[in-house]
């Protein structure tokens, strides 16, 4: 029954993956709630392994609480389109996981001997493991999949949060959380611990600790986690030489969540020169933090390898082609009033966001707009007008050369309006959108055409 029940939930997911995709603005999924990313570079993509937040009802799930019952995997190749592969691992086909336990929590993947090793927690048959949370492996050719869940949880390990680091001489650790933070070797068949747990000191006493993290650069080892120091976790980390310690607090990564999103979960890699930390917060829904979707923002280090702290925005990771929806609801920078963001559909927060203009004057700017080498003639903007209003698209700057002027019928109703382009754009600029009058109009996405 396990497997009839996992192979109709994989037929489903397949079916979701090949109709939603997510794209580079924050939050980087659309098409569902998510959190806790773990994000990999396996060849030439990103895969983001975030856990799965649905809403807990009566018999499914502790309402009003995290509720969990299966993992997706999400790849990229350029920052920017993402897509959704479906279920990998769901909680009815997990062995030793109880089928209704409803905590998959964070999860994490990494590569070794031509196979992939997912690590997850779950809630297990009491009877046979005891209480609290076990963590388990599931194993697969290929980063999305299929992966075939192993008989029985990690021996000796009790906790949530799994992460796995292979140093470069080879040895792989595994780390996770459990009131303290731990680590150990892992065997070579990444399925058994090779030593005994150790509990790292040095890291705050009070305080929840958990979701650690660990990536080495030029030698240092870092420990990151969250760590409620007051009501919501924020993201430090610690530094030591050796990847099971001893570690030094060193700083923060990233302050509380602006919106009071209790939890932070995160993960951190390198690709093309590039550092990135992917993260979670509520932007889906903004009234429910046990109800999440994952980000991600770029991030640097100090000459001396301190992290330099990781500001939010709503703009994200990657260069956006002019010749898609350049949604400017997810800006770079806006005007002080006269223009403000709002869901689309308060009733469907999945239909994402639009931009309102109120005054003259109110303008949005959103960066990193790759309009190619051949000149894009046109300019669509999908908009709608209590009265008619007129928006100048300018590159480069507010004061930058205005390079499409568009007008905004009334009609109270949502139109895709097309205007040829005053002055053709080349390479990669910044966008910015300026109201030309007091007339409230939407938008909810601009692109350009040949």
């Amino acid at each position: 029954m396990k497997n009839i029940l996992f192979k109709k939930a994989l037929a489903l997911s397949i079916l979701i993956a090949c109709v939603h995709g997510a794209i580079a603005q924050n939050p980087l999924i659309r098409n569902m709630y998510s959190a806790d990313p773990s994000a990999r570079v396996f060849g030439d993509s990103v895969y983001v392994f975030p856990s799965h937040d649905i809403l807990a009802t009566p018999g499914r799930g502790r309402v009003g609480w995290f509720c969990m019952e299966d993992y997706h995997v999400y790849a990229s190749k350029d920052l920017i389109e993402w897509k959704d592969n479906g279920v990998i691992v769901t909680q009815t086909a997990v062995p030793w996981a109880k089928p209704d336990g409803y905590a998959m929590w964070a999860p994490d993947c990494i590569y070794r001997n031509g196979k992939y090793y997912f690590y997850f927690p779950a809630t297990p048959d009491s009877a046979l493991y005891g209480r609290g949370f076990a963590i388990g492996v599931a194993v697969a050719d290929k980063p999305s999949g299929p992966y075939v869940p192993q008989p029985t949880p990690i021996k000796k390990v009790h906790g949530i949060d799994p992460n796995v680091f292979i140093d470069k001489d080879g040895q792989a650790y595994l780390y996770w959380s459990q009131g303290n933070i731990y680590g150990a070797k892992l065997q070579d068949n990444m399925l058994e611990l090779a030593s005994e747990p150790v509990i790292f000191q040095g890291l705050p006493e009070k305080g929840l600790k958990e979701g650690p993290y660990v990536f080495e650069r030029n030698g240092l080892y870092y420990l990151t986690f969250p760590h409620v120091e007051n009501k919501t976790e924020r993201l430090e980390y610690a530094i030591g030489d050796n990847p099971l310690g001893p570690f030094k607090m060193t700083g923060v990564i990233m302050d509380e969540s602006a919106s009071g999103c209790w939890t932070n979960h995160h993960s951190v890699i390198q690709r093309n020169n590039q550092w990135y930390l992917f993260y979670h917060d509520k932007d889906l829904s903004p009234r429910f933090d046990k109800a999440r979707s994952i980000r991600a923002d770029s991030l640097s280090f100090n000459e001396d390898g301190t992290i330099k702290k990781v500001i939010p925005t709503l703009r994200g990771i990657g260069v956006t082609s002019a010749a898609g929806e350049i949604q400017i609801d997810r800006y770079s920078a806006i005007s002080n009033s006269g223009a403000s963001v709002a869901f689309i559909d308060t009733a469907d927060r999945f239909k994402g966001w639009k931009t309102d203009f109120t005054e003259a004057g109110a303008w949005v700017q959103y960066n990193t707009v790759d309009f190619g080498k051949k000149p894009l003639r046109s300019v669509e903007v999908r908009g709608m007008g209590e009265g008619a209003n007129t928006l100048e698209i300018h590159s480069g700057s507010i004061t930058g050369p205005v390079i499409a002027t568009v007008k905004i019928t009334a009609g109270g109703e949502w139109k895709t309006i097309k205007t040829p382009v005053s002055k053709a754009a080349s390479g990669t600029q910044n966008v910015v959108v300026v109201s030309k009058n007091n007339t409230p109009v939407s938008v909810d996405w601009i692109k350009f055409m040949q």
